[in-house]
């Protein structure tokens, strides 16, 4: 009893994003101004933060799901920090380190760097917040692999490198995969940290979760239609990892 009652107080919420507009509304709310520049801008920000994200954490992970030195599991800790870490203090966090005035901001100034308040912060922002979630599952899936497999690979002359890309990817790919999904989607919906460090500047910083919260001041059928295609990418994301993890577990 007391765990239907927690979910129906998870589901309520969700369906009431639905049954109180039409597909009219929705279509309608779709059109609106605000909304083809914040989905552009959120696409292309999340496939580069998700880049990012594979081309550095990637490396990382391998070493932290194979390695027992204390220093991983301390790096470990660190990686899963911005998970606990509220969005609104990981944005000034990004603001007081690579700001105009910040730890970094003389540095950047010296190279004709600005990168708060514009596109580029709107990425940093994703891959702060995004992170732990693809190098943690990135993690999981190397440390899951067979040892002997990579000794032989080792016995064979294999290097470090080929090590990595032609036996451990492979074998780790559905655990990447999915992790790469999560990151993803946590980019895509990450709020907090943007606004305090890019700002809410439409075509520039405007990403879809900041403008349903700018469409709410003036159009409720579009913020209701962002946040149902935000629901809907989300769902998806679950049904396609559900079974990969599944099998993954086998």
């Amino acid at each position: 009893m007391l765990g239907g009652g927690l979910l129906a107080f998870l589901v309520i919420p969700v369906i009431a994003l639905f049954v109180t507009g039409s597909p009219t509304d929705w279509l309608a709310g779709l059109r609106h101004p605000i909304t083809a520049p914040a989905m552009l801008l959120s696409l292309v920000t999340t496939v580069l933060s998700l880049g990012v994200l594979v081309a550095f954490g990637t490396p990382l992970a391998w070493w932290l799901g194979r390695s027992e030195a204390r220093a991983a599991r301390l790096v470990e800790t660190v990686v899963q920090l911005p998970i606990v870490v509220p969005p609104a203090v990981a944005g000034l966090a990004l603001l007081l380190a690579f700001g105009r005035r910040g730890l970094l901001g003389p540095l950047l100034q010296g190279l004709n760097i600005d990168i708060a308040f514009s596109t580029i912060a709107v990425v940093l922002a994703q891959v702060f917040v995004a992170a732990p979630f693809y190098i943690q599952a990135a993690t999981t899936a190397f440390a899951g692999i067979d040892e002997n497999l990579l000794v032989v690979a080792r016995t064979l002359g294999a290097r470090p490198a080929t090590v990595l890309f032609r036996v451990a990817l492979p074998l780790a790919r559905r655990g990447l995969i999915a992790g790469a999904a999560l990151a993803w989607a946590r980019a895509l919906g990450e709020f907090g940290a943007t606004l305090m460090f890019a700002g809410n500047l439409s075509g520039r910083t405007q990403t879809l979760p900041l403008a349903v919260y700018t469409a709410l001041e003036s159009d409720v059928r579009a913020a209701q239609a962002l946040a149902v295609l935000l629901v809907v990418i989300a769902l998806v994301i679950i049904i396609f990892l559900r079974p990969r993890r599944g099998r993954h577990r086998r």
